[in-house]
């Protein structure tokens, strides 16, 4: 599966961007509270570029980070400031997400 990931990932950014929804890109606002990651689980579509825009809104929890092993990913996530990670995904699969210590996550579906 990661190496369907590396080679479906045409593009990643990680940057604080506001969405753009003339652009075709899905962008997806996932929060980090003490309940976890919400939504933990998303769908998008394969060949369409997604934009995830996490946002970090507790200090009472361990995903101070996002992590995404089959890109290759280990990203902060600064208290209260949005963060995002773009991807076109070009094919079907799950894209798993977690915190450094593997105890919070959630699951990108490709469909």
């Amino acid at each position: 599966m990661k190496t369907l990931l590396m080679g479906a990932l045409t593009a990643l950014s990680l940057a604080a961007a506001p969405a753009n929804k003339s652009s075709g890109v899905r962008t997806v606002e996932i929060s980090v509270t003490s309940k976890g990651f919400e939504p933990a689980s998303v769908t998008v579509k394969a060949g369409h570029t997604v934009r995830l825009v996490i946002t970090r809104k507790t200090d009472r929890t361990c995903a101070k980070e996002i992590i995404l092993d089959d890109l290759g990913i280990n990203q902060p996530l600064p208290l209260d400031t949005p963060v995002t990670l773009e991807f076109t995904p070009s094919e079907s699969g799950t894209l798993r997400y977690a915190c450094a210590m593997d105890h919070i996550g959630g699951i990108v579906t490709i469909q």
